[in-house]
């Protein structure tokens, strides 16, 4: 036999397959746990005088097998939580689930996205980190029915597990067409479309002096539109700033160019781009490219796609035309039908001015054949002027006759009533009052003086000096009961914990190990030996002492040995 001292086993390579506490392998951690069963009710501990002594039946028969000692492995919280994450995480690298939001507040003040993906019978914490949540086409809300890809991940410190999302998608319907509807929605609610919009559309100019056209220089669209604008209108001046009009950024690009168009001297703005899946076309869905149409000073024709394609553009701009060719057809009206137009009018407007002119010659010679000699005109007037002179006259000197004598009156009637007399009246009256006044408020404060004396003196009598000391009295005797109720306390809880201690250090498996008995353990699987039928001859086993001061199972002193031979069941 070999003896060693103070050696430890190494622990299992899996954490998964790691022992229980005395040695029997665990449960795989993926694995389903089986059901509990029901605990016994634990006895009231022993003193140490009534522990029975066991070294008699815990002694090993003579020629019997030796065990190996069973060994406890004691997780920590962290290191459990770990080995869960690591689990996790490696078993759902990417899942895809469905759910209904819940608990949606709006995006974090960073741009991530946090809420509840839930169903009838269960929930799970939703995040959504800022660089995906930016290529969302549609907003959250809550009860809306999701598809969500992601992985499962596990936050150590709070022990809770929540599904990371890369890409979402709404249940029964595509992404696409709820942004373009939700964002049709808020722009109706603030006015840019529908029947309350705040702007109604601008009429467009009949023949514009120069057009502006916010499309690719490359596209087909631009020359679609260049050659039926020439072709009507070959004198129409078009400026053209160059946009992106699909992928990364073409939003940004459309709207600046519409932002450039609007500071020159374009009479319209024309937006355009060829046909195109819903995807390609996406550009002219963008909340910012609508609002730049809809700030826009001068009216903004929007020209995307086919006939059949409908975007947030068409909606707010000034008008919209199906194709690229029916915007140009309509702002340039073909030249020749408009020089034919001017020469007719040219022709008849020359006629009806020399028919005026005839009607206007003709009235003309019966206005003067009715107009009168000015001399005698002016003569009957002055005849006129002078009766109204000699009636204007008679009637001032009336006039002043009555108001003189309504004058004299007033000033007998102000003789009459004398005003010394009565102002001398109404100053003896004032001195007299004013006298009365003065004895009232002397007296009123002789009285309050009086009465504050008295209130001084019942004040005085019940003064809270003496209530004031006898509630400190009080105070400092119920503080000195608090400290010592305090102190005896922290004895009482610290001759409680004593006990406990010494109860616990009887009741330890080394504390038993320490009185002669030791453990057997198996050394090709490490397992206790528990009986006979747990070795055969042959085993290598591995016997366990307490030595003093050892405080776990691993620093024990362990002795190999070799079975020989196997008896059977003996009385012990």
């Amino acid at each position: 036999m070999k003896k060693r001292r103070g050696t430890t086993e190494s622990p299992p390579a899996n954490p998964a397959e790691q022992g229980d506490l005395f040695g029997g392998p665990s449960q795989s951690v993926a694995a389903r746990p089986a059901p509990p069963e029901p605990v016994p009710a634990r006895p009231a501990p022993l003193a140490p005088a009534e522990l029975p002594d066991v070294s008699s039946a815990l002694a090993p028969l003579p020629g019997a097998p030796v065990r190996a000692a069973p060994t406890r492995t004691v997780l920590s919280v962290g290191e459990l939580t770990q080995q869960l994450k690591a689990t996790l995480e490696s078993r759902f690298p990417r899942v895809v689930v469905r759910g209904e939001v819940s608990g949606f507040r709006g995006a974090h003040a960073r741009g991530h996205l946090y809420f509840t993906l839930k169903d009838a019978e269960a929930a799970i914490d939703v995040k959504m980190w800022a660089s995906q949540a930016a290529r969302l086409r549609f907003h959250l809300r809550d009860g809306l029915a999701l598809v969500v890809e992601g992985s499962v991940d596990v936050y150590a410190p709070a022990g809770r597990y929540s599904l990371i999302a890369f890409k979402m998608e709404p249940e029964g319907e595509g992404a696409l067409a709820l942004a373009f509807e939700q964002l049709k929605e808020r722009l109706a609610a603030e006015g840019l479309i529908g029947d309350k919009r705040k702007r109604a559309p601008r009429p467009l100019p009949l023949v514009p002096r120069r057009i502006g056209v916010v499309t690719s220089r490359t596209g087909a669209a631009l020359q679609d539109f260049l050659r039926v604008l020439h072709a009507r209108h070959p004198r129409l001046s078009v400026l053209l700033r160059d946009a992106r009009v699909q992928g990364e950024g073409a939003a940004e690009d459309v709207a600046r160019g519409i932002e450039r168009l609007a500071r020159t001297d374009v009479d319209v703005i024309v937006v355009t781009r060829g046909g195109g899946s819903k995807e390609d076309l996406w550009t002219f869905n963008e909340e910012r490219v609508a609002r730049a149409i809809f700030a826009s000073p001068v009216p903004v024709v929007s020209a995307i796609g086919h006939e059949i394609d409908f975007t947030i553009s068409d909606f707010v701009a000034d008008w919209r035309a199906p194709t690229p060719s029916a915007a140009a057809e309509r702002l340039a009206p073909v030249l020749q039908d408009m020089e034919y137009t001017l020469a007719t009018w040219s022709v008849r407007l020359r006629k009806a001015a020399e028919r005026q002119v005839l009607e206007a010659r003709g009235e003309l010679g019966l206005l003067r054949s009715r107009v009168v000699d000015p001399r005698r005109r002016l003569s009957t007037e002055r005849l006129r002027l002078a009766d109204a002179e000699d009636a204007m006259t008679r009637v001032m000197r009336q006039v002043l006759r009555q108001r003189r004598e309504t004058l004299k009156a007033h000033g007998d009637h102000l003789q009459r009533q004398r005003p010394q007399a009565r102002l001398a009246e109404q100053r003896a009256r004032l001195a007299q009052l004013s006298a009365r006044l003065k004895d009232a408020l002397r007296a009123d404060v002789a009285a309050r003086r009086a009465q504050a004396a008295q209130a001084r003196l019942r004040l005085e009598r019940v003064s809270p000096m003496a209530r004031v000391a006898e509630l400190r009295a009080r105070l400092t005797e119920y503080r000195t009961r608090l400290v010592a109720l305090q102190k005896d306390s922290l004895a009482h809880a610290l001759g409680h914990f004593q006990r406990l201690g010494g109860q616990l250090d009887a009741l330890s498996p080394l504390k038993v190990m320490s009185r002669g008995y030791a453990v057997a353990l198996r050394r090709r699987d490490g397992g206790v030996v528990r009986s006979v039928a747990d070795v055969v001859p042959g085993d290598v086993l591995g016997i366990r002492f307490a030595s003093a001061g050892a405080r776990t199972l691993q620093s024990c002193e362990e002795i190999e040995a070799t079975v020989t031979a196997v008896k059977g069941p003996t009385d012990c």
